[in-house]
């Protein structure tokens, strides 16, 4: 996990935030916040959220969905993203890394656009689907949880999407370390095999980047 490019050297960094950043100042005082963590490394980088409100700008995305909130930085960047009738489904099981979220939230003005579900996100993806018949009405969803779930959130999410919806991954890099098959870690397997599924999968249109840890775009066919 990380909360800049990996492989970036550090100056270039600095520099790249210097030039392109445009961070309002409620995500930015999360960020700082949250750099003080002991999990910080689960934030996303304040790159990738950019990038992520430019897709769902260029998207005229109404309605997105979270798998994984920690702190609500992604959550937040999405809702300033959307129009004033947007709709994000947040997901998440932590009480207290959300209340740090919600304290963001209100103070941004988007709570009201902001569901946030505490439940184990297996579950609510349920819900979503076979109770409240969500199927294909997510423009846009973002998967960063317990990477040992990755393929069954990709399957759903997938089933949660419109077509020519996106469904993004997090840290499909694993720290670099899915580049080595040698490496017995369940995670790293599991994200591994994902991203050899997924490269596969026909229902998708499919591009990984070497932003942040790893961001992998999967762009549901019609």
């Amino acid at each position: 996990m990380s909360n800049k490019s990996i492989g970036l050297p550090d100056d270039l960094q600095e520099y790249m935030l210097d030039v392109s950043l445009r961070e309002s100042e409620v995500m930015r005082k999360l960020r700082v916040e949250t750099m003080s963590h002991p999990q910080s490394e689960m934030q996303i980088a304040p790159e990738q959220a950019q990038f992520f409100q430019l897709l769902l700008r260029l998207m005229n995305a109404r309605r997105t969905l979270e798998v994984g909130v920690f702190t609500g930085y992604s959550a937040l960047a999405a809702a300033e993203a959307i129009p004033s009738d947007g709709h994000v489904t947040a997901l998440d099981i932590s009480e207290e890394y959300t209340n740090v979220a919600r304290r963001y939230w209100e103070e941004a003005g988007v709570a009201d656009k902001i569901d946030l579900r505490i439940a184990p996100a297996l579950d609510s993806l349920d819900v979503l689907l076979e109770k409240e018949n969500a199927a294909e009405t997510y423009d846009f969803a973002f998967i960063d949880a317990d990477k040992i779930n990755y393929p069954t959130y990709y399957e759903l999410c997938l089933r949660l999407v419109r077509p020519g919806g996106l469904v993004v991954l997090d840290n499909t890099f694993r720290d670099g370390r899915v580049a080595h098959p040698e490496i017995e870690e369940e995670s790293v397997q599991v994200v591994h095999d994902l991203n050899t599924a997924i490269h596969a999968d026909d229902r998708v249109d499919v591009s990984m980047l070497p932003l942040a840890d790893g961001v992998t775009l999967a762009r549901k066919r019609s």
